[in-house]
């Protein structure tokens, strides 16, 4: 599986919320099997009006209705921020295997921050790599509230 290359499609979802006044955040989801995108995403929190519409949940919420399916197995996700903790739940409950995330976050990330998964004994364990393509996904969102500011 080319990492690379689905970290520069989540990059560009990125981008499309970055131009649509979203913070920008993007995402793919991608069948381990096939190495096919199952669906892409990015933030819509201010289109939707709706503080809990991150780009990751509605990665899973389409993914599953594609699909068909309550459970994410044989999955990857990449993700261009790390993921806050609502957002990290919800990926050990669908049972995405493996999780690529670009940019640490210091303020809101759930996964590195409050070491989320190694402290649920009884959930699904996502394998999680941080720090992929970081600067480039990093400098996209200090452009953004650079921008705001």
């Amino acid at each position: 599986m080319n990492i690379n290359y689905f970290m520069n499609e989540a990059i560009k979802e990125a981008n499309y919320a970055y131009k649509n006044n979203e913070v920008p955040v993007g995402g793919v989801l991608v069948d381990i099997k096939t190495s096919q995108i199952i669906y892409r995403s990015h933030n819509q929190v201010n289109k939707e009006k709706n503080a809990m519409h991150h780009c990751e949940i509605d990665l899973i919420m389409h993914s599953c209705k594609t699909l068909s399916r309550k459970y994410l197995h044989d999955t990857v996700m990449f993700v261009t921020l790390e993921p806050c903790l609502m957002c990290a739940s919800a990926i050990s409950e669908v049972h995405i295997d493996k999780l690529y995330f670009g940019a640490y976050d210091n303020k809101n990330g759930g996964i590195e921050k409050f070491k989320f998964q190694t402290k649920r004994e009884h959930a699904f364990k996502t394998d999680i790599y941080g720090g992929i393509m970081e600067n480039d996904c990093k400098a996209l969102i200090e452009k953004f509230f650079k921008r705001l500011r």
